[in-house]
């Protein structure tokens, strides 16, 4: 759409003919600068470190992440810190509200958090696995997307791709053959009455779990998609740290 900036200067110089000049409007003052490392010197030699202290310079245990289709709060695990710690700087700082949900497969999983289009400055770097067999894929798992094993045998995660698991109800014998590993009754009941997607069970670090508005999930994985699973209309993401 073309502005007809001309003709609507000229009306806003005739409204002001004759009255008092006003006083110049204060600028608001610049925001604050987030405290955190610097995004563009994040390496994969230097994230481990500096992503723990801050981890525990500014601690959060939760998240509300803000779509069109509603709200989920998500909680973060404590014991795996440095995928903690890096999520929760990327939201203060505003990466994850330049996103959208750009993966999404019904009945699997809906993924977000890259951008090719994004204003603030990041450095590619990758996260070290922390995969720890509590943290299953079960309905509304919170995970950090990475490469194939062919590009990537340490199973090193994405700084900024993250899914949440939608998956299906599984019988303890169709989970357990999926999983490829031994999963406790716990987790087969969990996988019968909640669902979830066993098979990306120690391959992918789990970090987190939706704890209201799993049905969010189920919504954004409904929209209907492209052949690339982009959904045709964008599904774009906020992310608020609860202090």
């Amino acid at each position: 759409m073309k502005f007809l900036t001309l003709p609507l200067l000229g009306l806003a110089l005739l409204a002001a003919c004759g009255q008092p000049e006003q006083p110049a409007a204060t600028p608001p003052p610049p925001a604050a600068p987030v405290p955190g490392p610097d995004l563009s010197a994040l390496t994969d030699s230097n994230a481990t470190a500096l992503l723990t202290q801050y981890g525990q310079q500014y601690p959060a245990s939760e998240v509300i992440l803000h779509t069109r289709l509603g709200d989920m709060r998500v909680k973060l695990y404590d014991d795996v810190p440095v995928h903690k710690a890096n999520f929760l700087l990327l939201a203060r700082k505003g990466v994850f509200d330049e996103t959208v949900f750009n993966r999404v497969v019904n009945g699997f999983a809906i993924q977000g958090g890259r951008s090719d289009h994004r204003t603030i400055r990041i450095n590619r770097y990758s996260l070290p696995p922390e995969i720890r067999p509590q943290h299953f894929h079960k309905r509304g798992a919170l995970g950090m997307a990475r490469y194939d094993d062919d590009k990537n045998p340490g199973k090193l995660s994405s700084n900024s791709d993250f899914y949440f698991v939608q998956g299906e109800k599984l019988t303890p014998d169709q989970s357990a053959a999926m999983a490829g590993r031994r999963l406790t009754p716990a987790q087969q009941q969990t996988y019968a009455t909640t669902g979830g997607v066993p098979s990306l069970d120690g391959k992918y670090t789990v970090f987190g779990e939706v704890v209201e508005g799993l049905d969010v999930i189920d919504k954004i994985a409904a929209e209907p998609v492209g052949t690339d699973k982009w959904p045709k209309q964008d599904v774009a993401i906020k992310v608020e740290v609860v202090p």
